[in-house]
């Protein structure tokens, strides 16, 4: 089966800076899973897979404006540490998540104080030109309730 729109793809990717080291990969976890046409992926990556079927390995090259953006500087905000989902020690220049309305955002930490933490709010991926390198291991037809929902369920995807 061909990935096309309204499909639900699981895949495995390595994420690295280019010309710089791996950030992150999802060989030693689950695989991702995404409900293809419904904005759950960057655009870019879901345009690469468009068409691959199962076993097909995929590279996407992302510039900033096709990933995480461009870095805005002074974008920092002073947030009280309890609003934090990163529990523990803080230091700076570590990658925690912060509460938002809009959900779990991720910020780098720039000073910690006694209650408060002074955070930049840009992505820690933002301003880099990302490579994904891709294995498509599963392509199957949506389910009623994925399409929705708006996104995949099960392993890699949403869990209700």
């Amino acid at each position: 089966m061909e990935i096309t729109k309204d499909t639900v793809v699981t895949f495995h990717y390595v994420l690295t800076e280019v010309d710089g080291e791996q950030v992150e990969s999802s060989y030693d976890v689950d695989p991702m899973a995404f409900l293809v046409g419904h904005q759950n992926i960057f655009p870019k990556l879901e345009e690469a897979l468009m068409g691959k079927s199962v076993g097909d390995k995929v590279s996407a090259t992302l510039a900033p404006v096709d990933s995480y953006g461009e870095r805005q500087e002074g974008n920092t905000q002073r947030v009280p540490i309890k609003h934090l989902l990163t529990k523990g020690r803080l230091k700076p220049g570590q990658t925690v998540k912060v509460n938002t309305e809009h959900g779990a955002r991720d910020a780098t930490v720039v000073k910690v104080g006694l209650k408060n933490v002074d955070l930049d709010t840009n992505h820690p991926l933002a301003g880099k030109h990302l490579q994904f390198d891709m294995e498509v291991m599963e392509v199957r037809e949506a389910t009623q309730e994925e399409l929705d929902h708006g996104h995949a369920h099960g392993v890699g995807g949403h869990q209700h």
